[in-house]
């Protein structure tokens, strides 16, 4: 009688086991959302200035702090604007900052005002260093109208006296068009390339400055 209340005991005890093995096995077996990776490559304007400066321009990896300078996409609600959050599946293929950098390098060539623009690896001497940081670039969902919005700093330097030559923030916003992530990304493209054309308007203006002998 004995062993047979021992055995049942071993049997009931193997049973529980059995049982959450399979539960973990089945929980492990849900199907798991994977990672979705997203690149930043703003709209470049093709227009290319007629007489190019003959100087080098550096540009220097941009700065960022705190969650923006991850690769997790930023967001921040209405009902608590004073908490950053970060989306766990939609993630950038580079940090923001350094994907900028590499943006505005190719803008820059694009549009023509240098005879050399290189990115900071490049190690060449310049004439002209342009830094800065990335303050804020975050996902504003809403059920009305969700946006995207960013700060960014740029300055230019000269390297012969380092006098700083251009330096402003850049606080823009882009409304999403739809509620699928391809659109918020599409708007943080948009964003990015409406605020390069600005920084590009605004260096074209310096330009006097760049050059006070230049004849144009």
């Amino acid at each position: 009688m004995v062993y047979r209340i021992n055995c049942y005991q071993n049997v009931s005890a193997t049973a529980l086991v059995l049982v959450s093995v399979l539960q973990l096995a089945a929980c492990s077996a849900e199907p798991q959302r994977r990672d979705r990776f997203f690149v930043l490559e703003p709209p470049i304007a093709s227009t290319t200035d007629n007489r190019p400066l003959a100087a080098t321009l550096i540009v220097e990896d941009l700065a960022a702090t705190g969650f923006v300078g991850g690769r997790q996409i930023v967001y921040r609600t209405q009902l608590e604007p004073l908490e950053l959050r970060r989306y766990n599946v939609y993630l950038w293929e580079q940090p923001p900052a350094r994907a900028l950098t590499r943006n505005l390098v190719e803008a820059l060539r694009s549009v023509g005002l240098f005879s050399r623009v290189a990115p900071i690896a490049e190690w060449v001497r310049a004439d002209y260093r342009l830094g800065g940081e990335l303050a804020r670039f975050e996902h504003r969902p809403a059920d009305s109208t969700s946006t995207v919005l960013a700060e960014l700093t740029l300055t230019l330097i000269s390297t012969q006296d380092r006098a700083i030559l251009l330096s402003r923030t850049y606080q823009e916003e882009e409304v999403v068009s739809g509620r699928r992530p391809e659109d918020m990304v599409a708007a943080f493209n948009r964003l990015n390339g409406r605020i390069i054309d600005l920084f590009i308007q605004d260096l074209k203006a310096a330009r006097p400055r760049l050059a006070p002998n230049d004849a144009r």
